[in-house]
């Protein structure tokens, strides 16, 4: 992960940084919030005089300066969600009243960690939308058009509050805009093209919370203000930077690769859609390229899957994209090992970051009783891997640009 590393990320910005000529102000959302804002602050461009943190703690870390610390959670808020974005949009009509300037620190996560409902919506709501929108297997920018319809936060009401930002932004978003502002971290300082209409109809297939779909509806009316659109003036001094993204994954891990003495393979398009699907797209058209060459092979790609949850087991779309993998991992002439892991280290609600398999798998998961079709229909991936000593474990890596699939044949 060192090519995404947040402090190699934000020293890259360096240019942009050294330009802030006023009173300085920080917010920092997501995964990679506690090490991006450490970077920064290790040779900051003037005094910061306040500033909000949203985000997991690092263990005995100190908190990096004159910051209030708020213990945020992801995949869905909690009371330190709300009580961060409370107070990030205090922080920002502070650095508007001073004249000052507000840098935005944003990465994959962000959107859980600032959280504050719209009028007449709880923690709860949001909490229970979420939910069913994820387990209902909708893309990223689809449940981001939705919670920047719910919030006084996303869709570009926290740049307007603030009048002046710098955004620095680590990307997760692939699909359909790559590195989409107004996606990433549900856009917070930047133009909302969406509307209410969109996000009532992303939710029209789903069960959310009677409050919400009263909202959604009511701004669908007009009887709301929407979220801050392209061209409001208040946007007008808000500058924008995607530092990294999953090409800088895939440029890390192929320069890895070839120090290793494989031939690489970089798929361009990212890798999308139901995690299973996925799968076995990936192996086919890695089987295909290995086929071409002899000698040590890699073939990568990156991205986001989704997992429609109709089961009741644990796991996450990696986890899944490796279960579904792999049947056609072992029907391969060649020996190879697959992986997909999240960059972030976290793979669904379990320790895990994703999972591996090989041409032994299948035979092992049989010597041991595992059932895969019946695991992979009830989504329960981690009790698959975990007997088989196949979970990929790396802790929180502090960072998240997506997923990076690998495939290697000797």
């Amino acid at each position: 992960m060192t090519a995404v590393e947040p402090s190699r990320l934000v020293e890259s910005a360096r240019p942009l940084l050294d330009a802030i000529d006023r009173p300085l102000y920080l917010i920092a959302a997501g995964k990679a919030a506690w090490p991006m804002t450490r970077a920064f602050l290790a040779t900051p461009p003037r005094p910061l005089r306040n500033g909000v943190i949203a985000c997991p703690r690092i263990d005995g870390d100190p908190l990096p300066g004159p910051l209030e610390w708020f213990e945020a959670s992801h995949p869905f808020p909690n009371q330190g969600s709300v009580a961060a974005a409370h107070r990030a949009l205090e922080v920002a009509r502070d650095a508007r009243a001073a004249g000052g300037v507000v840098l935005v620190l944003l990465s994959g996560g962000a959107s859980a960690m600032l959280t504050a409902p719209a009028e007449g919506l709880t923690l709860a709501d949001k909490i229970a939308t979420a939910r069913a929108l994820m387990h209902a297997g909708l893309a990223i920018g689809e449940l981001n058009c939705v919670r920047k319809h719910l919030s006084r936060v996303k869709g570009g009401h926290l740049g307007a509050a603030a009048g002046r930002t710098v955004t620095l932004a680590i990307s997760d978003v692939h699909a359909p805009v790559a590195d989409d502002p107004s996606v990433i971290g549900s856009g917070p300082t930047v133009a909302d093209p969406t509307t209410f209409e969109e996000a009532l109809a992303i939710t029209s297939a789903v069960e959310v919370p009677r409050a919400v779909r009263g909202h959604l509806e009511r701004g669908a009316a007009g009887e709301t203000p929407e979220t801050i659109k392209p061209g409001d003036p208040r946007l007008a001094e808000a500058a924008y930077e995607v530092i990294g993204n999953r090409l800088t994954a895939l440029s890390g891990a192929r320069a890895a690769a070839e120090s290793l003495g494989y031939r690489v393979v970089t798929l361009a398009e990212p890798t999308s859609g139901e995690a299973r699907e996925a799968a076995a797209v990936f192996v086919d058209r890695a089987a295909t390229h290995a086929a071409r060459e002899s000698g040590p092979m890699c073939v990568l790609a990156a991205g986001e899957t989704t997992v429609t949850v109709t089961g009741r087991g644990l796991g996450g779309r990696n986890q899944e994209f490796a279960l579904a993998a792999a049947p056609f991992v072992e029907a391969l002439r060649d020996e190879a090992v697959l992986a997909s892991v999240g960059t972030d280290g976290a793979d669904g609600p379990t320790d895990a970051a994703g999972a591996i398999v090989d041409r032994s798998t299948m035979d092992r998961s049989l010597r041991a009783g595992l059932d895969w079709k019946t695991i992979l229909a009830d989504n329960d991936a981690y009790h698959f891997f975990a007997p088989l000593g196949d979970l990929v474990r790396w802790g929180a890596t502090g960072t998240n640009v997506g997923d990076l699939q690998v495939f290697l044949r000797a």
